[in-house]
């Protein structure tokens, strides 16, 4: 199973997420969006860019909780809510957002 970004082939397992995530790039993120049928805007790439940052400090990919609340502490409390979350990545954010960003499926996530 592999994504198609710009001619190269980028190899996923069975659940999307990518299996190098050394990898990634903002075209492949555009490519794996689509097809969750998210359409990206400054919003999605705000939590997608802290993500990333995230689990380049921590090595690990943050569960819902703990994206929540690191998210509010960094972005404050009208970011860093469920519902916010949520309809940035309706199929769940810390899973949805996690796999655009390249990421591993976060830890307690089923």
């Amino acid at each position: 199973m592999a994504y198609d970004v710009n001619g190269k082939v980028i190899e996923h397992d069975e659940e999307g997420y990518i299996t190098d995530i050394s990898v990634w790039s903002e075209d492949l993120a555009n490519v794996i969006a689509k097809g969750e049928e998210i359409d990206m805007t400054s919003d999605h790439w705000e939590v997608i860019n802290f993500l990333r940052e995230y689990y380049e400090e921590y090595q690990i990919a943050p569960a819902v909780r703990v994206l929540v609340k690191a998210v509010k502490k960094t972005m404050g409390v009208e970011k860093g809510n469920n519902k916010y979350l949520y309809e940035l990545f309706p199929y769940g954010p810390a899973k949805q957002a996690c796999k655009i960003a390249g990421l591993p499926k976060p830890t307690g996530c089923i």
